[in-house]
């Protein structure tokens, strides 16, 4: 196989699965870990990919790497509508109680999810969230009982973020708690670029009573800047790939419940 070839196909399962590693490339290819490490080498000089330990990633997946709301929007959109689904079928039908929904194209379908069930079972909750699109989109049931979290509003995210959202957060015990995260992994645990963001989704994961991470598999194994929250602190994962074998050991470990769309 010629380089060409190798780089064509590199990129390929970079874009499929977001990284790559030098001794499993190595072993598909028959070829030496050393012209693996060339290849990606030749790769990054040309912004193609990033090195990191044992192999490579995304060119987009650097630790500050962050999109907005209106882009992130249509990426793996089939893929969040069906994460969306099956998070909001662990509410159980007729619960009465508390629901806390993080900013996030994930977890706005939760709540698109959540609006579709009878006007008697909304009457039933009170939904909180520091996100102003899915609040609009609650604030249009007037049978639920809808809390914004206020602060200041990013509108990378249009998100709700310092001391004030901080302030609320620390007072309220929700029921269950929808997060999303920027890259979840078996070292890092829970992560995102902005530390204000990072901070309002840490005070989420303590608050709530029960945590559940809504995340498609693209940020499996990704590290984001800024540390959220451990593996510990999450009681389910709800996603539409099975994560790969030191992110599964990790949630066995942690007793975190796998969830697949």
């Amino acid at each position: 196989m010629y380089a060409t070839e190798r780089h064509a196909l590199i990129l390929e399962r970079i874009t499929q699965h977001g990284k790559v590693a030098v001794r499993e490339l190595a072993g598909d290819l028959d070829v030496t870990p050393e012209t693996i490490r060339r290849d990606l080498d030749q790769l990054e000089l040309e912004n193609l990919v990033r090195r990191v330990h044992g192999g490579a990633v995304s060119n987009s997946l650097g630790s500050l790497a962050e999109t907005a709301v209106a882009e992130r929007q249509p990426l793996n959109h089939d893929a969040k509508v069906s994460i969306g689904e099956a998070a909001e079928r662990l509410i159980p039908r007729g619960f009465t109680g508390s629901i806390l929904i993080d900013a996030g194209t994930t977890t706005a379908e939760i709540a698109a999810a959540l609006v579709r069930r009878p006007s008697d079972e909304l009457a039933k909750l009170q939904v909180i969230s520091n996100s102003l699109p899915i609040l609009a989109l609650l604030a249009a049931h007037s049978e639920l009982t809808t809390i914004a979290i206020g602060g200041r509003v990013r509108g990378l995210t249009s998100a709700a973020v310092g001391p004030s959202a901080l302030t609320q957060l620390a007072a309220l015990r929700p029921d269950l708690a929808f997060v999303g995260t920027n890259g979840i992994s078996a070292e890092f645990g829970l992560s995102t670029p902005d530390p204000d963001e990072a901070a309002v989704k840490s005070a989420m994961c303590r608050g709530a009573r029960r945590v559940v991470v809504a995340v498609d598999a693209s940020k499996f194994d990704q590290d984001a800047l800024t540390h959220i929250a451990p593996l510990s602190s999450v009681d389910a994962l709800v996603t539409d790939q099975p994560p790969r074998a030191a992110l599964a050991a990790a949630l066995t470990e942690n007793d975190v419940e796998a969830v697949l769309a």
